[in-house]
Order: C-alpha cells, then structure tokens, then sequence
C-alpha cells in the first residue's frame, strides 16, 4: 500500500524557517527515485499550486519562482522508505498554506501539474504569522 505521510508543519513568524518531511513507502525505491516527487500547496479558497519537484537520479530539481532562492527540495532513502524534505527559509505571510507531497511517474503530464502525480499524501499546515 503506497502511503505519503507529511510532518513539519506548524507556526512560525515571517522570516523564519521550516523543515517539512515526507516518507514515502510501499513502492520500490526505483519508483520513487526514477520518477517524480514533489510539493504542492493550497491557502484557502486558492487552486493547488506546483512549489517543487524532483525527477529522476541523477535528479533534476524545478522550484515554481515564488519560491526559487529560498525553499530548497531534497531526497534520500532509508530502509524502505524514500524521504521527501522541504527547508524552507525566508518564510513570507503568502506561503501560508496546506502542503501536499505527491509521487508520480518520469514522463506524462508536466512536473508542474497535479496530474503528474499519482499519490498524493494528507498535506501539513504552514502559518507564517507576519
């Protein structure tokens, strides 16, 4: 069973810094590492928004420019377990939101598009208090 657990999430004032994490198991690693994995976010009565994804080994790594110079993406493996991590500094009021890690395939849909990923896990909230 493919599961994507998020962790932390919480408050933190503008200019500040946050750490978010995303396990991912249930796949193989190659699954993971040879595809796509990223971070996406929703503030309220706001579409989903593309913040970061990872493709591929040797990666490539995209940032959605809002966030470019100030959140960086990474990845690393245990045992059975594929980790997600989002640092994010700088912190702005705006990047106040839910944030979802999400796993799909190498090619299809652009990196940039929820319908690239085909799992996605339950989201953590950021508070960005200004």
């Amino acid at each position: 069973q493919v599961q994507l657990v998020e962790s932390g999430g919480g408050l933190v004032q503008a200019g500040g810094s946050l750490r978010l994490s995303c396990a991912a198991s249930g796949r193989t690693f190659s699954s993971y590492t040879m595809g796509t994995m990223g971070w996406f976010r929703q503030a309220p009565e706001k579409e989903r928004e593309f913040v970061a994804a990872i493709i591929g080994s040797p990666a490539n790594i995209y940032y959605a420019d809002s966030v470019k110079g100030r959140f960086t993406i990474s990845r690393a493996n245990a045992r059975n377990t594929v980790y997600l991590y989002l640092q994010m500094n700088s912190l702005k009021p705006e990047d106040a939101a839910v944030y979802y890690c999400a796993a799909g395939g190498f090619g299809g849909s652009a990196y940039y598009t929820s319908r690239r990923y085909d799992y996605w896990g339950q989201g953590t909230q950021v508070t960005v208090s200004s």
